[in-house]
């Protein structure tokens, strides 16, 4: 598989440090970052990665192999290919649930986590409303009429949004086909695993793969109004490993854009207490 990546470099001081992973939710891709990635590189190196079937990522031929642990068999790839030993991660949805496992499958790789609005305990009214949209056709004439229709579908996500904020998410989560239209900037094959029976949680507990995070800085946002990481759920991750700290986004579901200030304040707490080396 081809896979796309994009490398910010970070600065001078920064060689040698572990360099920050970004990996964006199911549906999303590198645009996600586009605003925190240059901001985070002004301490450390940063590379995005755009999941197989994804933005500038290739496709995939078989569509069950769109599953997390084919995504961490791809990043572990790419950090051979790139010479990369160690890192931090910064996940988002399904890149969260990737992080947890490169901990479990890596030992020793990750040094440190952001799982945004994700964990080992995901709610199932959460799931549902993603599996009912995930990989559904359709497109859209012009960019406003997209960005409507996106506002539309998220209106409980971000509530206070206006259209400038749906625009620029929109510009995020599609792209322009040759014809002039308007569409979802990812294969439509990614829901085929998500139909099989269990498909939309997987059965698997993810406690494990959680705690193999150790003692590394674990940062957890949670959006206030999420759907799929309960306040119960991200109290009870916060307990449950050494030095993690909780911080929750207002006024917004799943997932935060990590572009919000609480959400930037939580990770400049946590990019300072990653290792130097």
């Amino acid at each position: 598989m081809r896979l796309h990546a994009r490398i910010y470099a970070g600065p001078p001081g920064s060689v040698g440090a572990p360099p920050i992973l970004c990996m964006p939710g199911l549906a999303r891709n590198a645009r996600d970052f586009e605003d925190l990635a240059p901001y985070v590189a002004q301490r450390r190196q940063v590379i995005v990665i755009e999941f197989r079937g994804r933005g500038e990522s290739a496709y995939a031929k078989d569509p069950m192999t769109y599953v997390p642990l084919t995504y961490v068999q791809d990043v572990v790839a790419m950090l051979d290919d790139l010479g990369i030993t160690r890192f931090a991660a910064i996940g988002t949805s399904l890149g969260g649930l990737v992080a947890m496992l490169l901990a479990a499958t890596q030992p020793g790789r990750v040094v440190g986590a952001v799982l945004n609005d994700v964990g080992p305990e995901l709610q199932a009214a959460g799931l549902e409303r993603i599996r009912d949209y995930i990989g559904a056709g359709g497109s859209q004439p012009t960019w406003m009429h997209a960005a409507r229709a996106f506002g539309d579908l998220n209106a409980a996500v971000y509530p206070g949004y206006e259209i400038h904020d749906w625009l620029r998410l929109t510009k995020r989560t599609h792209r322009l086909t040759p014809e002039g239209r308007i569409v979802t900037d990812y294969d439509k094959q990614i829901a085929a695993p998500l139909r099989t029976p269990g498909g939309s949680d997987g059965g698997v507990d993810l406690w494990p793969a959680y705690r193999a995070l150790g003692d590394a800085p674990v940062l957890i946002l949670r959006g206030a109004l999420s759907d799929i990481l309960a306040d119960s759920a991200a109290r009870k991750m916060a307990q449950a490993l050494p030095n993690v700290a909780l911080a929750e986004v207002p006024g917004v579901g799943h997932a935060p854009t990590m572009d919000e200030p609480e959400a930037r304040a939580a990770i400049d707490g946590w990019v300072a207490e990653l290792p130097a080396a």
